[in-house]
């Protein structure tokens, strides 16, 4: 699945093979998370982006952000040449240059393709607030892009302090888009982090449902996490009744003592 940002997409998984074009890049959750709801940032370190690139055969152009242009249009192709030289720096993994050149094309004519690269940006070189920033920008101008909303999702569980509340809002987010766009759509990389975060949350039965649905989809280590949930609710459950046992066994006692 390409990315939805607007203009020419691209998608790199972390972890994964990635398929990309020229003009975006997709950075995902880390694989695991610590079981709490702020992880170590010690050991969850800003995982870097693919590097090998395979360009799509079908050129998309902005029109999902600027619907009443065309590529005829000089702004458009000055903002659209800085876009790509803004890829090609990314792909380098030359941040500042790629910096550079997504901030003179949204400088030429803003979109919401300059707008999501700059947040991949600002993301690996661990600016996290100006990578949030950026990827709600590109979210106020293209908001049915189901990797925008799993970008912030990244940016919000690897900030100080982090807010996996958000994180679940756009992971969700993006599962409901995706769902919406038919068959074939939907992502399981993408429920697979909305388990993660929710299983370090503790919000343990609705993870076990975004694991399944990740396994389903063709994720494979979905498996172990959801035995590992799995047991998990099962251990919640033999230490909740053997507590409540312990509670009707000292009610006992004290009332046995007050007939006493």
């Amino acid at each position: 699945m390409l990315a939805r940002a607007a203009g020419p997409s691209a998608r790199a998984l972390v972890g994964q093979s990635s398929r990309t074009t020229t003009a975006a890049a997709r950075v995902l959750l880390c694989p695991s998370l610590s079981p709490c709801c702020v992880p170590s940032r010690s050991s969850q370190a800003i995982p870097p982006l693919h590097r090998s690139f395979t360009h799509s055969t079908v050129q998309r152009y902005a029109d999902a952000t600027t619907p009443h242009s065309t590529i005829s249009d000089p702004a458009e192709l000055e903002a659209q040449k800085a876009l790509e030289e803004g890829t090609h720096a990314l792909e380098r993994g030359d941040w500042e240059e790629a910096k550079r050149a997504y901030e003179r094309s949204n400088s030429i004519k803003e979109s919401s393709s300059s707008h999501f690269n700059l947040g991949v940006v600002h993301f690996q070189t661990s600016d996290l607030p100006a990578s949030i920033a950026s990827f709600q920008r590109s979210l106020s101008l293209s908001p049915q892009s189901s990797d925008t909303h799993t970008n912030l999702a990244s940016a919000y569980v690897m900030s100080s302090p982090a807010r996996p509340d958000l994180a679940v809002e756009h992971l969700q987010k993006a599962v409901e888009i995706d769902r919406a766009a038919g068959p074939g759509a939907e992502d399981g990389e993408v429920w697979f982090n909305l388990g993660a975060v929710l299983e370090a949350c503790e919000r343990l039965e609705e993870s076990v449902k975004a694991y399944e649905k990740a396994r389903e989809l063709g994720i494979e280590r979905a498996g172990m996490n959801l035995r590992n949930v799995t047991a998990k609710i099962l251990a919640v459950k033999v230490g909740a009744k053997q507590e409540g046992e312990a509670e009707e066994s000292q009610a006992g006692g004290e009332g046995e003592g007050e007939r006493k």
